[in-house]
């Protein structure tokens, strides 16, 4: 027989509580191991009964639905949240996910949408724990540890000639799908050092917590790298661009490849929003990078600055497998076809990533990633997919103990 989903019911009205109990009492797969009427109640059941998913009320007497989400999250993190609420702005949403929720149902809500809220929060768990558990044991250690052995892992960058094309949009969405969906230790680095968008998308933007307190004069202090990481409701971990503008003059080649080389050492995917402008900084980040993410859109302008960034990836002894290109925001009825573009770029695109405007845009000025906001969306699919597609190499380090093909000097870079 089939493991059926331990469910805790938390409300406070005790009618809603009856109600709901009695409503997943029809479902077989479903058992309903207790129910609580308050945030301090709920998190002592929670950690005596270890349920698999948590029915949340937002709107408690006392400790609230958020409060005591967060505190759960941490306590309790095996159980999946699925938060309820009268209301559905915006704002309860994203404080709901940023607290640690992975569903928001608004009541009044049918049966079935509960129902499936609950299977599909519940079989994400499920998931994103068998892969941990398929990992071999140095992509499960602790940081200490995966440093001893000298295993490291992938640094991803996502990349374009040109900007407006979704690059931290899709280094955001992939960071956070490939630390809550697949399981890995992921850090996303914002590299647009004057105007980074990341801690935007991600709704967190603390003071005195970004890459350009670690570094003075040039010099950087790894020791206090860990201070300056933030850590995403996600799973995912976000070093930030500075505040201000003019603090990105800190921030050396040398400092930035220091930093990237310790952060590999500690997890299994680095990955990077790059600038889009070419620089010394940025071409020693492409040269660091296992592999370059180069995302383009159907747009003359767009495809021509693709067309010399894969020249001038030639020119720099780039290999064909290291850069991967994305066609971004694809949709047929823009009156350019996909095997025109190819032909005028002289390769084949890898992959591409559906036009869905509304979801991106609602998602982001949410200060939600899409991934998990609206997981099912075709666009957080393909999100998913190329996460996949990227995480699968890091599961395996023999490809990096090689050595590294010889770059061609350009700018006379050092």
């Amino acid at each position: 027989m089939a493991e059926r989903i331990r469910v805790l019911i938390v409300d406070d009205i005790p009618e809603t509580r009856e109600h709901l109990t009695k409503l997943l009492g029809f479902e077989s797969d479903i058992e309903v191991v207790g129910a609580a009427a308050s945030g301090p109640e709920a998190l002592e059941l929670a950690a005596s009964l270890q349920p698999a998913v948590v029915l949340m009320d937002i709107n408690m007497p006392g400790m609230d639905g958020i409060a005591t989400a967060e505190q759960l999250s941490a306590r309790v993190p095996t159980a999946s949240i699925v938060m309820m609420s009268v209301q559905g702005e915006a704002d309860y949403l994203r404080r709901s996910m940023l607290a640690g929720a992975r569903e928001f149902l608004v009541k009044p809500f049918s049966a079935d949408e509960l129902v499936t809220s609950i299977r599909q929060v519940f079989a994400r768990e499920q998931e994103k724990l068998g892969r941990i558990a398929e990992r071999p044991t140095h992509a499960g250690a602790h940081p200490e540890s995966k440093a001893e052995t000298h295993e490291a892992g992938r640094i991803v960058t996502i990349f374009s000639p040109k900007g407006g094309v979704g690059r931290t949009t899709v280094a955001v969405n992939l960071g956070v799908a490939a630390a809550a969906d697949l399981g890995k230790r992921v850090c996303i680095v914002d590299a647009s050092f004057q105007f980074g968008d990341v801690g935007v998308m991600l709704n967190m933007n603390p003071k005195n917590k970004s890459i350009a307190d670690i570094i003075a004069d040039g010099v950087v202090d790894l020791e206090s790298l860990e201070s300056v990481i933030v850590n995403h409701s996600s799973g995912a971990r976000v070093l930030l661009a500075p505040s201000s503008p003019e603090m990105a003059e800190l921030i050396t080649s040398g400092a930035v490849k220091q930093i990237l080389e310790a952060l590999r050492a500690t997890h299994d995917l680095v990955i990077v929003d790059a600038w889009p402008w070419f620089h010394e900084t940025t071409l020693n980040l492409l040269d660091l990078s296992d592999e370059i993410v180069v995302l383009m859109t159907l747009e003359i302008t767009n495809i021509k600055n693709v067309r010399l960034f894969l020249e001038l990836a030639e020119q720099l002894g780039y290999t064909s497998d290291k850069v991967r290109l994305v066609l971004n925001r694809a949709d047929a009825a823009l009156g350019i076809r996909v095997s025109d573009v190819e032909h005028s770029i002289g390769r084949k695109i890898d992959e591409t990533i559906v036009s869905d405007g509304r979801s991106v845009v609602y998602a982001l000025n949410r200060g939600v990633p899409f991934v998990i906001s609206n997981r099912e969306a075709q666009v957080s699919q393909d999100i998913l997919r190329l996460a996949r597609k990227l995480t699968a190499e890091s599961d395996g380090f023999a490809s990096r103990d090689a050595k590294p093909a010889q770059k061609k000097s350009l700018f006379a870079r050092r």
